[in-house]
């Protein structure tokens, strides 16, 4: 993962601590067997669903290609993205070891190992607790769209509703391949996409995730491209619930 890492870290190189979120969110952490999961929740109406918005890779490397000691992302578009969200239950999820370094946290986690089986189930635990058995909207950006595609396939007792994605890696071998990368070894893969209600919007020209990759990883379903924005700025994108 050296080139498009290298090209990620244009958005990254971030240190750990908390996020600046709106006043009417309220900063959680969230305690799983192997990692302390980092959320801001804004949680108004008990009867109507949760979004939930899942981080990408963050930090993983640096300008070199080199694995880094902290992947706390610094892009803020995403975290913009949900706060800006007027739906009365929206969460944001940082993924393991970003903000919070556990104890369990290696650099395996968000490196080769950033879609691992104990990666996936300790997000599925976190959101299964902040759910309590009602409906979710999955938001996952960037490789948080794989993490949240593959909590939908492991956790079929999770009530997810729609599943979006934006600027997604849906298929690490496919875009490790792509990049002439190493594979991500230590990394689930999805056998087939979720067959629930999606959506996937794409970033026009994104140099992280080609355009052909994902238009290859939803086919036939369709695509929203989003012009006038990078993988790391598009605040210029709507979402359509």
């Amino acid at each position: 993962m050296r080139y498009c890492c290298a090209v990620f870290f244009l958005m990254l190189s971030g240190c750990a601590g908390k996020l600046t979120f709106s006043d009417d969110f309220e900063y959680r952490e969230i305690s799983t067997p192997q990692y302390t999961i980092v959320t801001y929740q804004r949680i108004l109406d008990a009867t109507q669903p949760i979004h939930i918005y899942i981080e990408g890779d963050g930090n993983a490397f640096n300008n070199r290609g080199q694995p880094t000691r902290n992947p706390t992302p610094r892009g803020e578009s995403f975290r913009n993205l949900a706060m800006s969200d007027t739906h009365p239950n929206v969460v944001y999820m940082a993924r393991p070891c970003q903000y919070v370094m556990s104890d369990a946290c290696n650099t395996i986690d968000w490196t080769d190992g950033r879609f691992s089986e104990r990666i996936i189930d300790s997000m599925s635990i976190a959101i299964k607790s902040i759910s309590s058995g009602r409906p979710v909207v999955l938001i996952g950006y960037s490789g948080g769209a794989m993490v949240s595609g593959l909590v939908i396939e492991r956790t079929p007792d999770l009530n997810v509703t729609h599943w979006i994605t934006i600027a997604g890696v849906l298929n690490h071998a496919d875009w490790t391949s792509y990049f002439k990368d190493t594979p991500l070894s230590a990394s689930l893969s999805m056998n087939e996409l979720p067959q629930i209600n999606q959506s996937h919007y794409i970033i026009d020209g994104d140099k992280i995730v080609p355009n052909a990759l994902s238009f290859k990883w939803i086919a036939p379903r369709p695509a929203h491209l989003i012009t006038n924005a990078t993988h790391s700025e598009f605040s210029n994108i709507e979402l359509d619930f």
